[in-house]
């Protein structure tokens, strides 16, 4: 299993950005994918993850602003992210797991990650 991450780079404050997670190995549909982000100092957080059956959970800090979506004749989960805010600087990874409810330490195939950077 792989995943791999893309779409970031440098927004402004208030901007939008979507990022990718490109899946390919799975052998099951019955796991789920989440985002996660982790910036300098801080411990990597949960931003949204999308269950087997489409069940979506958005973290409080992006609720409203961050929307997560499945293409699945593409193999990709999309984060739709709108009114950015400079805290939101973060690399972001995707990852998988077989329910979203379980505990990060629970997810796997982590991938390089791909930058967000806000900032005017």
């Amino acid at each position: 299993v792989q995943l791999q991450a893309s779409g970031g780079g440098l927004v402004q404050p208030g901007g939008s950005l979507r990022l990718s997670c490109a899946k390919s190995g799975f052998t099951s549909s019955y796991h789920a994918i989440g985002w996660f982000r982790q910036s300098p100092g801080k411990e990597r957080e949960a931003v949204s993850c999308i269950s087997h059956d489409g069940t979506t959970y958005v973290q409080n800090p992006v609720k409203d602003r961050f929307t997560i979506s499945s293409d699945n004749a593409k193999n990709t989960v999309y984060l739709q992210m709108t009114s950015l805010k400079p805290e939101d600087t973060a690399i972001y990874y995707c990852a998988t797991a077989q329910r979203c409810t379980v505990p990060l330490r629970d997810f796997n195939s982590w991938g390089q990650g791909t930058q967000l950077t806000v900032s005017s």
